[in-house]
């Protein structure tokens, strides 16, 4: 029989947190329970509060967390398809927005327990979820595959509906703090962050804005992101020193991303 209601967790800043790896050909996709990769920002339950993955106390209203039980859970504040910038910049205030928040969903996709691999975990925080029972707190629907077809027509079909992509999570695996294959995330394209070193001053139709930013990896692998920027990012182009995500395309034989193109600044509360 499933025990929901445990010891509530001790706060820790940051509290632990799974990072994904990207998915090779070689995963055994059987092995695996498949969700869509939802674009919102990662918000930690530690039983008392909302924090952010790096630890940050996220200021949601009362009545958004009243109900959350003294758990630890991990999941995402999320508004829908494409909406990221509105849940950013909701949950970056320090004041409550109530009616902003009234847009925001918290999905939750695990329960941690190190003691208990993730398929417990799933059954454990969909219950949660059940007993929680408010409209904005939903459980995150896991599925399983055979193999990479399927997988790959799951992806398919959610990215036809706007959706970023598809995570991957061990069946087997207890919880692990930090990066590992426990945790995969799978899109059609590749993204990363890196930190904006220099403007490159535009020509032509770009004259008086931003061409390029210069961008330098964790790496120290530094090079020009030329496009994915709108108007408004050109005329306002991120601040040098600012973290940028972007995405591309494998990589070149020296190591620098292919075809990368701008995202968005890294904001995080």
């Amino acid at each position: 029989m499933l025990c929901i209601w445990l010891q509530p967790v001790q706060a820790a800043e940051p509290m632990p947190v799974q990072l994904a790896t990207v998915y090779q050909n070689t995963v055994v996709v059987s092995d695996y329970f498949a969700s869509e990769k939802y674009d919102g920002i990662r918000a930690i339950w530690d039983g008392k509060q909302l924090t952010t993955r790096s630890g940050h106390v996220i200021a949601a209203p009362n009545w958004f967390t009243e109900r959350l039980p003294a758990l630890w859970l991990d999941g995402e504040l999320w508004a829908g398809r494409n909406k990221f910038e509105q849940v950013s910049a909701t949950v970056r205030d320090n004041t409550p927005d109530d009616q902003a928040w009234r847009a925001i969903n918290y999905l939750i996709f695990d329960a941690p327990d190190q003691q208990q691999p993730f398929s417990w975990r799933v059954q454990h925080y969909q219950h949660i979820v059940q007993m929680i029972n408010q409209p904005f707190i939903k459980a995150v629907e896991q599925h399983s595959f055979n193999d990479n077809q399927q997988l790959q027509l799951f992806l398919d079909s959610i990215t036809k509906q706007g959706g970023e992509g598809v995570m991957l999570h061990r069946k087997t695996a207890l919880f692990k703090d930090g990066r590992s294959d426990n945790l995969i995330k799978l899109k059609p394209y590749m993204d990363s962050e890196a930190q904006v070193v220099a403007h490159v001053a535009g020509k032509g139709k770009y004259l008086n804005m931003l061409g390029a930013l210069s961008v330098r990896t964790p790496e120290g692998i530094e090079f020009k992101i030329g496009t994915g920027f709108s108007d408004a990012d050109r005329l306002n182009p991120p601040a040098i020193g600012a973290q940028i995500t972007y995405r591309y395309h494998g990589f070149t034989k020296n190591g620098v991303p292919r075809f990368a193109s701008y995202l968005r600044v890294r904001n995080e509360p």
